[in-house]
């Protein structure tokens, strides 16, 4: 199934969101550092990038879903990225929605794909539902494994709405 036939939502970010998904990224990255914090999960280099794209992506989400979105810095673990939802941003729009070993198999999961500006929303999963599926647990680039969803695993956008209500 590829991307156009999917229940997808084009989400594009005006300057003033970019800016402020700018200004969290980089705080979430300035206080990694501060705290002597690796890039997580064998990613090198390149955080500042990661954290800017993904805080990009959290906000792409929640105006998707016309829905809060916080902005918060030092409070992963807590909670979600928006909401109880934890967003997963992927540069390519053919990369696989990621779940991690201590992910928690309650939480819902949504993969959002592009770079700034421009931003598809994809779908979601629940964490366990991902790793109950070995066929999907690959190594990429040296990292640790993960669960790698594929799109046409994922539920549609839509039925977040019952999710998040």
């Amino acid at each position: 199934m590829s991307l156009q036939e999917m229940t997808a939502y084009a989400v594009d970010l005006e300057p003033y969101e970019l800016a402020q998904a700018a200004y969290v990224g980089c705080q979430r990255h300035i206080e990694s550092v501060a705290k002597g914090l690796p890039d997580r999960y064998g990613a090198e280099k390149g955080g500042w990038n990661l954290h800017i794209e993904g805080a990009a992506g959290e906000l792409a989400f929640a105006k998707c879903l016309n829905v809060y979105w916080s902005g918060s810095v030092n409070t992963f673990g807590e909670g979600g990225d928006v909401g109880q939802i934890q967003v997963r941003t992927r540069s390519r729009h053919d990369y696989e929605l990621i779940i991690r070993e201590k992910d928690r198999d309650d939480d819902v999961f949504v993969l959002v794909t592009g770079v700034s500006p421009e931003y598809v929303v994809v779908g979601w999963t629940f964490g366990g539902i991902a790793k109950a599926h070995d066929e999907w647990r690959k190594t990429h680039g040296g990292r640790a494994a993960a669960w790698f969803v594929p799109h046409e695993a994922l539920r549609p956008v839509d039925e977040l709405y019952e999710v998040v209500a």
